[in-house]
This record gives structure tokens, C-alpha cells and sequence, in this order.
């Protein structure tokens, strides 16, 4: 049959920017379109240049909603982009919030730069993306359910199936035939770790020809879950302690219900010292009551482990919670000066809430900064788990003076042994390309399959290959 060809546009050799390019025949599909994160978001986005012509992609497939996956949308339909956006069910339930929270927030930071540009005499920056995009790109979703295979266009079908990352996360698998002979490529998206709580594990493959698998963690194993749980419970006795406050930064889809989860448990089991959690992010709390209205679709054990009857509410599980949608609340919470927990976003430090609480606590000794997921290279929370020792915030130099905190037992990645496991059941001898990862990561990862007897490559950012 007649080769596909694979262009890998972005997260390659990098975690964020998902984009893989697909030509099969004359069909142009497209694998996620996610914005680069870390650095300058807002600059990466004005002179953001797509390696393709948006008008000729027939069709995209979206693993799911993180904005490293999803974030370029509403500039691929305003540069042309018109097909079909097949998803996951879940990912079209939660795409609306965080694409319209992540437009607002850019439209706010380009109107903040242009201002510094007419004080200078520069010429402004365009919008490259509007409200109405995000609308147009909404238009176009085209939701399946897991497990439900549909052909998509001539010789290619479709199927999603549970990664066990976040909400709607989906495992891509795309047939390809020409009627007498057909080919399986594989597109793992984000890999959930089992171990995550409200998600099941990820859904596994029974054969394929080509297997493009996620790397972020592929040079570690984390803990235990229990055993993150028993870290997150010291830090917080420590935190109380020092008399100090406790901040997380943390993705507002994923990642804050699931610190609420672990916030919750500590609760039920008369471990929380801590009477003051604020979740302070609007997106988050939008999230927060897609989850509620979802929780017959949640790990059904999690849910009895922090005590949850049918028809609870969120505030009876963690009645110390209190959701700070409004600005005025959230710079309230700067007032308190011991004894809270705020949870806030952006979950890499680069933009929103955190920034606020960074700037008036940061340089306190007492206070404490757990991180609970992956800060890619470039991110401000990269930059404090390294070590640095000052920062610049809204244009203040900051001492980092807080105690850092990196609790990866409470990724919602896969870690290395659960890549290996679910890579090695794949029958059929695929091939294995390494992307979503750091280079060292996906380096350690290939002698770990080829131990296995799995060959696998790492693509560098435009290689194509054919299969």
C-alpha cells in the first residue's frame, strides 16, 4: 500500500508543543496543534509560523485539552483551517473552558505589551487569535466516544481510547488501508501514571506498525502513591509548623482537582493541619464542576477512599475549601499570613494567579512551594526548582527564599516502568518513535526498550520519516 508519511512539527526532543503532521494519499491530518510553553508564550504566539498551509489539513485529531496539545487551535482556524476536530468526548466537554481562559489571557497580556510599544513609539502587535476563533474551532469538534472506531475519511479509520492523563485524554490509533493491505500507527498522547487518582489506568494496544510514545518521564519511576501522600502530608505538617503558608502551582484542568483529591483524603483521614484551602483559579473551578458532574465516570475506589457518598457535595468532603473566582478575593488571600494552602495556576508558573502569590511570599523563609508536575525548560517553575536564587516578577526583583518542594509521586504522567509495560504488550514487532520528552529522558528511554528488544527512535523537530 501506499506509505504514510509522519512530520514531527513539535514536541520533539521537547515536552510541550504536540503537532505531528500525517499525509496519507492526498489526506493532510493533523496530531494535536499545542502551543510551546515556557519562555515568552505571548511573543511565541505573535510570531508563531505553522510549517504547513492551514488550508490544506483535511482533518485533526486531538489526544486532548492541555494547552500543549490544544493551544494553537483557534490561530490554525483563523489562518484557515476548516475540517473536522474529532475528539473524545470528555475533551470536548472541557475544551470550551480552557481555550477561552487561555485566548482572554493573551488578548490581556498583548494589550499590556502594546501599551509598553506606544509608549515607545513601536508599531503594535496583531491579534493572531480572537474570541471568535475560539467559537469557530468549538463549530468544529466531532466527539467519540472511547472504544468506538469510525472511519474518518477514504482508507483511514479512527479509534480513541482511555490514556488515563486527564479528563477525555485519548490513546489515538489510525488505521490506514487501501482495500487489499493496512497499516496501525499508534499515537499514545499523554500517558496517564496508573497510580493517578479519578483516572483509570490507561487503555492498552493489542498491535501496531508505528508507535509514537510520550517520553516525559522516561529516565525515572516515581514513588508510590501512598508513599506521595505520606510526603504531601510531612510538607504540610512542616509548613504549619513554620508558621508559614503552603502555594501550588498546578494545571487547572487535571492536576487542581486532583490536588483537592489528595487535600480531601488527608481530610478524611484526620491528617490535614491546614483549616484554609483556597482554589484560586477561575478556570480550575469551572473544571471543578465539569468533575462533580462527571463523578459517575471517576475511579470508583478513589472516590470511597475520601469518604464520597452519591449525591455529596465537594464543599461536605473538604469543607475548609473556599473557590476564589473573583480578582478582589484572590488578592485577599495575601492578607493571610499562616495557615493557608492556595492552589493556583498556571501549573508551570509562566502566567496567572501564582505569579500574584509568588511576588508577595516568595521571599518569605516560612512559606513552602510544592511542585506536583513536569516544568518544562524555560518556565519560571523550572527555574525555581533549579535552584535560582532570584526572580523577576511583574518587572520586581524577587529573593526565592520559600522552601521548593517536587512531589513527583503526584504526576499524572506515566513514569519509566509504566512506559516499558505498556510499550512491550504492543504485538506485531511496531516501530517506536520518542517524542513528548527531553532529550536525556527520551535517551535514557530508548536503552530501556532496547533492552526489551523494542527498537526506537528520537526524532529531532521536522523529521519525516515513511512507513
Amino acid at each position: 500500500m501506499q506509505p504514510i508519511d509522519i512530520q514531527f512539527l513539535g514536541a520533539a526532543r521537547q515536552v510541550t508543543g504536540s503537532c505531528h503532521l500525517l499525509r496519507f494519499q492526498n489526506l493532510q491530518i493533523l496530531l494535536d496543534c499545542g502551543l510551546q510553553q515556557g519562555g515568552d508564550e505571548l511573543i511565541k504566539s505573535s510570531d508563531f509560523q505553522f510549517e504547513f498551509d492551514p488550508k490544506a489539513i483535511d482533518l485533526l485529531i486531538l489526544s486532548h485539552t492541555h494547552i500543549d496539545h490544544s493551544g494553537l487551535l483557534p490561530i490554525l482556524l483563523a489562518r484557515g483551517f476548516s475540517g473536522p476536530i474529532y475528539c473524545s468526548s470528555g475533551t470536548a466537554l472541557t475544551l470550551p473552558v480552557l481555550l477561552k481562559d487561555s485566548v482572554s489571557l493573551y488578548l490581556r497580556e498583548l494589550e499590556q505589551k502594546n501599551k509598553k510599544r506606544r509608549r515607545q513609539a513601536l508599531p503594535e502587535l496583531a491579534a493572531q487569535m480572537s474570541f471568535a476563533d475560539v467559537d469557530a474551532v468549538l463549530d468544529l469538534l466531532k466527539p467519540l466516544p472511547y472504544l468506538s472506531p469510525k472511519q474518518i475519511a477514504p482508507g483511514v479509520t479512527l479509534e480513541l481510547r482511555d490514556a488515563g492523563h486527564i479528563l477525555g485524554s485519548a490513546i489515538v490509533l489510525l488505521d490506514f488501508s487501501d482495500g487489499n493491505n493496512g497499516k496501525r500507527l499508534v499515537f499514545s498522547g499523554d500517558l496517564g501514571n496508573p497510580a493517578t487518582v479519578l483516572m483509570a489506568n490507561p487503555a492498552l494496544v493489542e498491535s501496531a506498525d508505528l508507535v509514537l510514545l510520550e517520553g516525559t518521564y522516561g529516565d525515572r519511576n516515581h514513588p508510590n502513591s501512598e508513599a506521595a501522600l505520606d510526603e504531601l502530608a510531612a510538607v504540610l505538617a512542616q509548613a504549619a509548623q513554620d508558621g508559614g503558608n503552603v502555594f501550588i502551582p498546578a494545571f487547572a484542568l487535571g492536576r487542581s482537582q486532583e490536588v483537592l483529591y489528595y487535600l480531601a483524603k488527608l481530610h478524611y483521614q484526620q491528617r490535614l493541619v491546614q483549616q484554609q484551602i483556597f482554589l484560586d483559579s477561575p478556570m480550575a473551578i469551572e473544571i471543578l464542576k465539569l468533575y462533580q458532574w462527571c463523578f459517575d465516570a471517576l475511579d470508583e475506589a478513589d472516590l470511597k477512599a475520601i469518604g464520597y457518598q452519591p449525591g455529596m457535595a465537594l464543599q461536605q468532603l473538604l469543607p475548609m475549601l473556599t473557590l476564589t473566582a473573583s480578582p478582589e478575593a484572590s488578592m485577599a488571600i495575601n492578607q493571610i499570613d499562616s495557615g493557608a494552602i492556595v492552589i493556583a495556576g498556571s501549573g508551570m508558573c509562566n502566567g496567572g494567579r501564582i505569579l500574584h502569590h509568588f511576588k508577595h511570599n516568595l521571599w518569605k523563609p516560612n512559606s513552602h512551594v510544592i511542585f506536583i508536575g513536569f516544568q518544562a525548560a524555560g518556565s519560571l517553575g523550572r527555574m525555581i526548582v533549579d535552584g535560582v536564587k532570584t526572580l523577576k516578577i511583574y518587572g520586581e526583583e524577587i529573593a526565592v527564599k520559600a522552601k521548593i518542594h517536587q512531589l513527583s509521586g503526584l504526576s499524572a504522567h506515566a513514569g519509566q516502568a509504566d512506559l516499558l509495560a505498556w510499550a512491550r504488550q504492543i504485538q506485531g514487532s511496531p516501530q517506536f518513535y520518542l517524542v513528548h520528552g527531553e532529550l536525556p529522558a527520551l535517551e535514557v528511554l530508548q536503552q530501556k526498550l532496547e533492552q526489551l528488544g523494542i527498537k526506537a527512535q528520537i526524532p529531532s523537530r521536522l523529521d519525516r520519516i515513511c512507513f
